[in-house]
């Protein structure tokens, strides 16, 4: 159910985790520093690698907005600087997208407008994601959906009615394959915000593979997100957060993506299905359960009593639900010090 192939990787429901490592500006301007995150992201485990593509010219116009917002790490910063300082440059795509096939990740983009689709399908993108302040943008929308390709789609700053109305625009124009991820857009996220209660409501509302873009610091949403059916995480990738950057104070450094990789594929395995009763993987396990043994050497036709019987391990004797049932009881035999009980003994 909701499944869909890219490279070797199956993505959706009930499948293992596919990790997106987010680019975004943290290249710092630097196409070798881009070039170091692929390889960083490739050897911390992650499957994919994703770039943003835009310029401040696609994004805003200089002058239409400065950042006054107290508790933002942009504060005081105009937009058009900003995404001047974070794109990626357009010609960086192709080595970044090379490097990263060479090295088995998935490449792929967030186009801001159309003219970044029309040149993301010159390089064949396998499929595209559609950001959290790009999900009412339907223009953009039908123009991804056309391409035919699977889409992944960030729902954050949405109320319900525009997820559902970005959705049908999506399948009305030709996608097939859909991801919505969960996601908080305030950058970074806190835990009490993430409200991952939300992915299992998303795919029994949409009827498609679910997942959650992640801006919190550490793994504990993400995984926490896998165990409630998330198939996709995505999370900004930095090489160290010292280094800064537009991004950085909210990106994950390489052995933590790689304790994401691994702790998430771990969730998934653990979830596993409904199951009581012994596991064949406990059958040697049952003989360390405790049953009833003589304590002390019994003479034939001497009671059983307290002082004369014990329950312990292992579990070769009469189960302890009987204890009640055998005090009291007349012994058939000798019984030495150390024998299990069994009902011949009685």
């Amino acid at each position: 159910m909701h499944t869909f192939q890219i490279g070797n990787h199956i993505i959706g429901h009930g499948q293992k985790p596919f990790i997106i490592a987010e680019m975004s500006g943290n290249h710092n301007q630097s196409l070798d520093r881009a070039l170091e995150i692929v390889e960083a992201a490739a050897q911390a485990g992650a499957h994919a690698i994703k770039l943003q593509t835009y310029t401040a010219d696609t994004m805003t116009l200089k002058g239409a907005y400065t950042i006054t917002d107290e508790n933002s790490l942009w504060k005081g910063r105009e937009l058009y600087d900003l995404y001047q300082e974070a794109y990626t440059p357009w010609d960086w795509h192709e080595p970044i997208f090379k490097r990263a096939e060479e090295l088995g990740l998935i490449a792929f983009s967030s186009p801001f407008d159309e003219t970044a689709v029309d040149f993301l399908e010159t390089l064949n993108v396998p499929l595209y994601k559609i950001a959290s302040f790009e999900n009412t943008d339907w223009p953009l929308l039908k123009k991804v959906a056309q391409t035919g390709k699977p889409v992944i789609m960030s729902t954050g700053v949405a109320n319900l009615s525009e997820i559902d109305e970005a959705v049908r625009i999506l399948r009305e124009n030709s996608c097939q394959n859909l991801v919505l991820l969960k996601c908080t857009s305030t950058y970074p996220s806190t835990p009490e915000n993430t409200n991952l209660l939300t992915i299992p409501h998303l795919q029994q509302m949409f009827n498609c593979a679910v997942g959650l873009s992640d801006h919190t610091m550490g793994i504990g949403a993400a995984v926490a997100a896998v165990a409630l059916g998330a198939c996709v995480i995505e999370k900004h990738f930095t090489l160290r957060r010292a280094d800064g950057g537009v991004d950085s104070a909210f990106s994950m450094e390489p052995q933590e993506m790689a304790a994401l990789v691994t702790e998430s594929e771990r969730a998934y395995l653990a979830l596993g299905h409904i199951q009581y009763g012994i596991q064949q993987a406990e059958t040697k396990s049952r003989l360390f359960k405790r049953s009833i043994y003589v304590a002390k050497d019994i003479a034939p036709g001497e009671a059983f009593s307290k002082e004369n019987l014990k329950v312990i391990r292992p579990g070769d004797g009469l189960a302890p639900k009987f204890w009640e049932h055998v005090l009291g009881k007349m012994a058939k035999q000798n019984l030495k010090a150390g024998t299990p009980l069994t009902w011949e003994n009685l």
